[in-house]
């Protein structure tokens, strides 16, 4: 296996020490391995995602000396694509529309952050078909369907990471009482959550090694649900310890 990793910063903000020390374990790991080491900006929040922040974390990341291989991947310039692939699990009826407070699907769609509470969904919404769907509506998977769609699945991962190393399995209650019905996109603008479009790329790209903070650990049995949706490979993940 050729080892490809990434790091994905969203501009929408300065880099701050965290940032930066995962970004050199991604690539110090990957150059060790004679392996590739990718940049990608994870700028689907097209509100608060800046050029002037994606140019200074550019900057930042030459000061300490990173070096990447080939072009900076945007997501933006790919929104179509992952819409395009969001429809297919409408088609299998594993999608409805929410018309909670627009707060509240900002919130969701934006990467987790460290410090901050996950908010499981109650599903107030979950009985409306996609045809009722209007502009502003959040698009939140089913993930009762999923999880019944994927019963013949084995949903695990395998994690190098110091804290958590081992193989481990996706327990489909604790997913549903700790994960619930996550946001994967917006009605009218286009947008997508970062879950829905890291899996994408993860996979496009060929990344063998998703190499990140260990407070997005609980996060990794959300990615592993939609890559069997679509059929993608799980990549090793290692979640290194938070510099604060």
């Amino acid at each position: 296996m050729t080892f490809r990793t990434r790091f994905a910063p969203s501009p929408t903000g300065p880099l701050h020490i965290g940032h930066a020390y995962s970004a050199i374990m991604c690539h110090d790991m990957a150059r060790a391995e004679d392996g590739a080491f990718l940049l990608r900006m994870e700028d689907t929040d097209l509100q608060r995602s800046k050029p002037e922040w994606e140019r200074l974390i550019i900057e930042d990341l030459l000061w300490l000396g990173l070096s990447w291989d080939g072009p900076v991947h945007r997501q933006s310039e790919h929104i179509e694509r992952y819409n395009a692939r969001l429809e297919t699990l409408a088609d299998r009826r594993l999608l409805y529309p929410c018309s909670c407070t627009r707060s509240d699907i900002r919130a969701a769609l934006t990467a987790p952050q460290e410090g901050v509470a996950h908010q499981v969904y109650p599903g107030t919404c979950r009985g409306r078909p996609m045809s009722e769907r209007r502009e502003g509506d959040a698009i939140r998977l089913d993930l009762f369907a999923a999880l019944n769609l994927l019963a013949g699945d084995e949903l695990a991962f395998t994690e190098s990471g110091p804290a958590h190393a081992g193989r481990h399995l996706v327990d489909a209650d604790h997913a549903l009482r700790t994960i619930g019905d996550i946001v994967l996109g917006r009605k009218g603008d286009g947008i997508v959550a970062y879950f829905l479009a890291s899996a994408f790329d993860d996979t496009d790209q060929g990344i063998s090694h998703v190499i990140r903070g260990e407070d997005l650990f609980d996060f990794t049995p959300v990615q592993v649900i939609l890559q069997h949706l679509f059929g993608f490979p799980t990549p090793i993940y290692h979640h290194h310890r938070l510099i604060r």
